[in-house]
């Protein structure tokens, strides 16, 4: 039988990490020592109470049916806690929030809920690619905001077209940013805000890493910002804050005329979270403080390994205040993916091609802090040790495509 498979799927970028995961497999069958620092997927464990909880929450047969589609009453009532808690905003949990299935389900299915065939969607570039996926899905057009580093990596919303920005039905923004690992201020957000209400636009802001920021920096929330309700949604995951990324649980708050929308997409396409899960989402969202302080005090560590041993070949580093990433400048003599290619096969040290968040990634890489302080240190002095690496940095030049 031959297959043909949906036009939309075709429209979608190439996926270049599948290509790397068989590049790593095949590394891995010759017995290659791979640090893998490509994913944005924690190693930490869990905390031992929220999974108590769910282990007591699975026992009840009560969870063992149906869960609500909104999410059980007393998950958002958590989630309205600790908004309240955390940013000083107050949400009506019965109206102003939803339980996802992980961030990344609300934010693929909110284009199913807002955006019409040929409808523009503003779109970063880079970023998280599901944005620009759930745009396509749903026959929308993204138009792609650039990020650059002279402007902080914040879109400039002044250079957008007029006649583009009143057909825009949609704009996702990211802060503290996945890939880049750069944070916005509150005035960007009243900014964003004001655009979006003048030509009436959607705002939905991701905010899964506000609680992985370092030096005592404190992300602030689009909530926060006087009006946004009118024309926000902001998504929430426990995945990053509470290393429960297998866990899949999230929710969104905000506006809820654009939270009824995605409601009713969710009522037929999926069943909700399991309520065990949502129990144990509840559990960690009352958790210590202290607790997600030691995360932070982890990240920052690693962070700092990385960033010292990697300046002494003379890369430039601009250390990030949140996420567990940082977002590198590579040699000139290479595109994003080559040199990909060149530090998995060279030094079994396998990093994320800029080029994979968008065009205006080239240029750069990722790198995830989510392996051991050892690791780290291992994997600097792979690529230091490595001469020809040590090279192409001394006599630099960046080449970007954007």
């Amino acid at each position: 039988m031959r297959i043909e498979k949906a036009k939309r799927l075709t429209k979608l970028p190439p996926y270049l990490f599948a290509e790397l995961d068989k590049m790593k497999s095949r590394l891995r069958e010759k017995g290659k020592d791979l640090i893998d620092l490509g994913i944005g997927d924690p190693d930490l464990p869990t905390s031992s109470p929220i999974i108590k909880r769910l282990s007591q929450a699975a026992k009840n047969p009560q969870n063992h049916r149906y869960p609500s589609y909104q999410g059980l009453l007393s998950f958002r009532k958590a989630v309205s806690q600790w908004y309240r808690k955390r940013f000083g905003v107050e949400l009506d949990p019965e109206k102003e929030i939803l339980t996802l299935i992980g961030s990344k389900e609300g934010i693929a299915h909110i284009s199913l809920a807002l955006i019409n065939p040929e409808d523009i969607a503003l779109v970063p570039d880079p970023a998280y690619p599901v944005y620009e996926a759930g745009v396509i899905f749903a026959g929308g057009k993204p138009y792609p905001l650039p990020l650059q580093e002279e402007n902080h990596f914040l879109p400039s919303l002044e250079k957008i077209d007029k006649k583009v920005a009143q057909r825009a039905k949609v704009l996702f923004i990211n802060y503290p940013n996945n890939p880049t690992g750069v944070v916005a201020s509150r005035d960007f957000f009243r900014t964003v805000v004001d655009f979006a209400k003048e030509f009436n636009i959607v705002l939905c802001h991701d905010l899964a890493y506000s609680e992985i920021s370092f030096d005592g920096y404190s992300p602030p929330s689009i909530m926060e910002i006087e009006g946004a309700k009118e024309v926000a949604i902001e998504f929430h995951s426990l995945s990053k804050t509470f290393n429960m990324t297998g866990w899949r649980i999230g929710f969104v708050v905000g506006n809820r005329a654009i939270i009824e929308t995605l409601h009713e997409v969710k009522t037929n396409i999926d069943s909700g979270v399991f309520q065990a899960v949502q129990e144990a989402g509840i559990e960690a969202l009352r958790m210590n403080e202290h607790t997600v302080e030691k995360t932070r005090e982890i990240y920052q560590r690693r962070r700092d390994i990385l960033a010292e041993g990697l300046a002494r070949i003379n890369w430039q580093i601009q250390l990030p205040k949140a996420t567990f990433y940082l977002w590198l400048k590579i040699p000139s003599s290479s595109s994003s993916l080559e040199f990909t290619e060149f530090l998995m096969q060279r030094c079994g040290v396998v990093v994320t091609p800029g080029i994979g968040f968008g065009s205006c990634g080239e240029g750069y890489i990722r790198i995830a802090l989510t392996v051991s302080e050892e690791r780290l240190e291992e994997a600097v002095k792979r690529i230091r040790a490595d001469d020809l690496i040590r090279r192409e940095f001394l006599n630099a030049k960046i080449k970007r495509k954007c």
